[in-house]
């Protein structure tokens, strides 16, 4: 497959559109952001900002004339969009799509059955038939719970509000990345197009638990003032069905508790096996690194 160097990225503005937009530009790829209309987000003067419409394929097909790639970053309610971004980048003749993945392990058998992950699982099977049928290729980028902003907002442990939910004890390893960390996954796609081309990759900066983060954390904070409380994952499950059965399910209810089951559950592949990291580029973290991200987060 020949050299990738124009990249187009979806979703530039969110949690994790940044920290791919830095990686790229730092490893001198030609960006174009796509936006949506009226977007008043300002962008690194070398990055071409693209105005589309994510309800028209014509809009976005002339938004990828001339790209290499497109690396989605869309939020839980853009995930459908990437149907019509890939329709698109078929006709603009893309050669590389990583959709919008970037943590759980979801090609795992256990994992792809879990609800919240429907709309991520029909985008990779739209990707692999059209892998079959047209010129268009794919990555699919696992990585584990981003690890830096999953301490920032409690997702994982919150070392600053001194709280944490240990699930099922918090003794089980999980794989995770920071969000420049999976940024420079992005970029090691992008620079092996063909050793990474219609498969899943899998990279991590960290294999720890929550009862190791949590050493860490008091390490910071000392042990006073903690509130630290065990949770079955079964209960999360449990959660989610209850809320399921309601006639208007609320997501915010059933999805986030399901996401956390496929971390910290057991059997749902989140410590990665066989790592992609050597090929990518991604080096893991120092122990001392690690300490460090927890202290910043701990201290903000």
């Amino acid at each position: 497959m020949s050299q990738i160097t124009k990249v187009a990225l979806a979703g530039a503005t969110g949690n994790l559109g940044p920290s791919i937009l830095e990686q790229l530009l730092k490893a001198g790829f030609e960006v174009t952001a796509l936006t949506r209309p009226g977007s008043s987000h300002t962008f690194p003067p070398s990055v071409k900002v693209v105005p589309v419409d994510y309800e028209s394929v014509d809009s976005l097909t002339s938004g990828l004339q001339g790209q290499d790639a497109v690396v989605v970053t869309v939020g839980n309610s853009g995930f459908v969009k990437q149907h019509n971004i890939i329709e698109a980048a078929v006709k603009a003749g893309v050669k590389r799509f990583i959709p919008s993945e970037f943590g759980s392990n979801t090609p795992h058998e256990k994992t792809r059955k879990i609800l919240t992950f429907a709309p991520k699982i029909a985008v990779q099977d739209d990707l692999k038939q059209k892998a079959k049928t047209t010129g268009l290729t794919y990555t699919i980028i696992a990585t584990g719970p981003f690890l830096d902003w999953g301490l920032q907002v409690g997702f994982i442990l919150n070392p600053k509000g001194k709280s944490a939910q240990l699930f099922d004890g918090g003794d089980r390893v999980f794989s995770a990345t920071t969000l420049s960390g999976v940024g420079k996954a992005v970029v090691g796609v992008l620079k092996h197009p063909e050793e990474t081309k219609n498969r899943t990759v899998y990279v991590q900066e960290v294999e720890t638990s929550q009862k190791a983060l949590l050493e860490k954390a008091q390490k910071v904070t000392g042990t006073d003032g903690w509130t630290v409380e065990s949770i079955p994952v079964s209960s999360l499950i449990a959660t989610a069905e209850e809320e399921l059965k309601k006639p208007n399910p609320n997501p915010a209810v059933w999805a986030f508790p399901l996401v956390k089951a496929a971390i910290f559950g057991e059997g749902y592949g989140s410590h990665f096996e066989k790592l992609d990291n050597e090929l990518l580029g991604v080096k893991q973290l120092s122990d001392g690194e690690l300490q460090a991200i927890i202290e910043k987060v701990a201290k903000a």
